[in-house]
C-alpha cells in the first residue's frame, strides 16, 4: 500500500517523499478552515482494508520552516497543504483518481493558491502514470487555482467572502489554469477541466438546545414528529453493537432501491476507526429495526452520510423520528450545524431536508480530465441504469449483501 507522500517547495519544483505521520496529517486537517470529515487520515486505512483501492495522501511541506507536525497553527509548522486520493480502477467503472469516493466532500485544503497548484499538478502527474482518465476532486468551495474569478470562504460555508485570484505564467494558452495543457504521454490530447456545481449540500444552523429547535418548527412538522412515537416507535443511539441492526435495514432499504450496498466491513471499519465521532441510529417498532442511519461529527457540525428505512413501515413515519434524534443529538452535543447531505434541487430528498429549515449551498466538483476526452453531458443519475435497478429490485436481499459490496466498491458517488 501507498504510504503518505510528502510534497516539497523547493523553488518551484516539487518531488515526492516518504512519510508515516498520520498525526502530523490530522492536526494540519483540524486546524484548516476548509477541510472536512473526509480529509481525516482514517479514511486512508478504512478504504484501503475494506476494498483494497491503493491511496495516494499528498503532503506539501515547506521546508525551510523548523519541523514542529503536531500544531499547524504555529506559523513555523512545515505542512502547507493536503490532497487524499483513492484510485479507483475497473473495466467498466472507470479509471479515476477521486478525492474523496463513497462521499460528498474532500480535495485539496492548502494554505494559499501556489500549493493548490503544486498539490494539483502532482496529482495529475500520479494520474498520468497510472493511466487514469481523470482525477475528481469534490469540494465545498472551489478551488482558487481552477476558478480564479470566482468567491472562496477561508471560514464556514454558511458564509461565502474573499475572492480570490491567481495566475500560472508558465501556461500561455490559459494563465489562469495550472495545468499545463499538453499531456505528456500523449501530446495531441490537451488536459481540460470542469467544474459542475449541479448538486447541493443541505445544511441546517442549530440553536443552543433541542428544546428550542422544536419550538421552531412548524405545527404540521412537530405532528410527523409525534405520529411514530405515538405508533410506539422509539429510537436507540449506540456504537458498533448496532452495525448488525443498521447493516440489515441499510441493505434491505438499498436493494429496495436498487442500488448495491456498501460491505459490513466498510461500516465496521468507519465505526472502529472513528469510534469517538461516529454513531448509529436505530429506530425500533417493538424490537424490530425499522430505520437507521450514520452519523459523524467533525468540528461544529453531524454529518448524515447514510440513512435507510423500511418501505413496509412508511405508514408509521419512521424516518421523521430518525431525523429528529439526528437533530436532537447534534443540538444536545454542541454542534452548530447538521448536515443532511446531497440532493438535487426540486427533488424528493431536496424537499424533505428543507422542511426541517436546511438551505442549499452548491457543491464543486473539479474533473479533470487526463486525456483529453470531452466530459459527458449531465445525465439524471437514475436514467442511465434504469433496467440494472428494475433487475437489482428483483434479486434477493441476501445475494446482494454477497454480491453488492463487489460492485459497489467500485463506484465512485
Amino acid at each position: 500500500m501507498c504510504l503518505f507522500a510528502a510534497i516539497l517547495k523547493l523553488s518551484s519544483k516539487i518531488k515526492v517523499i516518504q512519510s508515516t505521520d498520520p498525526l502530523a496529517w490530522d492536526a494540519y486537517v483540524n486546524a484548516h478552515p476548509l477541510s472536512t470529515l473526509y480529509h481525516l487520515s482514517g479514511w486512508k486505512d478504512v478504504i484501503e482494508n475494506a476494498y483494497g483501492h491503493k491511496t495516494y495522501y499528498l503532503i506539501a511541506i515547506n521546508p525551510t520552516n523548523p519541523t514542529n507536525p503536531n500544531n499547524p497553527t504555529n506559523p513555523t509548522n512545515p505542512i502547507v497543504g493536503i490532497l487524499p486520493l483513492v484510485h479507483l480502477k475497473h473495466f467498466l467503472f472507470g479509471n479515476s483518481l477521486i478525492s474523496m469516493p463513497f462521499f460528498d466532500l474532500g480535495g485539496i485544503i492548502a494554505n494559499d493558491n501556489e500549493t493548490e497548484m503544486l498539490i494539483l499538478s502532482e496529482a495529475v502527474k500520479i494520474g498520468q502514470k497510472l493511466g487514469a482518465r481523470q482525477i475528481e476532486l469534490r469540494h465545498t468551495q472551489p478551488l482558487s487555482c481552477l476558478n480564479p474569478t470566482n468567491s472562496t470562504n477561508p471560514t464556514h460555508p454558511i458564509n461565502p467572502t474573499n475572492p480570490t485570484n491567481s495566475t500560472n505564467p508558465t501556461n500561455p494558452t490559459n494563465p489562469t489554469n495550472p495545468i499545463n495543457p499538453i499531456n505528456p504521454i500523449n501530446p495531441t490530447n490537451p488536459i481540460t477541466h470542469e467544474t459542475k456545481s449541479h448538486k447541493v449540500r443541505m445544511l441546517l444552523e442549530l440553536p443552543r438546545s433541542s428544546d428550542v429547535l422544536m419550538k421552531s418548527f412548524k405545527s404540521k412538522l412537530r405532528s410527523q414528529i409525534k405520529k411514530p412515537i405515538k405508533e410506539g416507535l422509539h429510537s436507540k443511539i449506540g456504537g458498533r453493537e448496532l452495525v448488525d441492526a443498521f447493516y440489515n435495514v441499510f441493505s434491505r432499504n438499498m436493494r429496495d432501491l436498487g442500488s448495491p450496498v456498501h460491505s459490513k466491513r466498510f461500516i465496521r471499519g468507519i465505526l472502529d476507526k472513528f469510534s469517538k465521532s461516529v454513531n448509529i441510529i436505530i429506530v425500533y417498532k417493538a424490537e424490530q429495526p425499522v430505520a437507521c442511519s450514520l452519523i459523524a461529527g467533525f468540528k461544529d457540525t453531524l454529518e448524515n452520510p447514510w440513512a435507510s428505512a423500511l418501505q413496509e413501515y412508511s405508514r408509521l413515519s419512521p424516518n421523521m423520528l430518525l431525523y429528529w434524534t439526528m437533530l436532537k443529538y447534534a443540538c444536545d452535543n454542541g454542534f452548530s450545524f447538521f448536515d443532511f447531505g446531497r440532493s438535487s434541487p426540486g427533488e424528493g430528498t431536496y424537499r424533505f431536508k428543507e422542511q426541517w429549515g436546511a438551505k442549499p449551498f452548491p457543491l464543486h466538483w473539479h474533473y479533470i480530465s487526463l486525456y483529453g476526452a470531452p466530459m459527458k453531458a449531465d445525465i439524471p443519475e437514475r436514467s442511465k441504469f434504469d433496467k440494472a435497478i428494475s433487475v437489482w429490485q428483483k434479486i434477493p436481499v441476501q445475494i446482494t449483501k454477497i454480491i453488492g459490496p463487489m460492485i459497489r466498491k467500485h463506484i465512485g458517488l
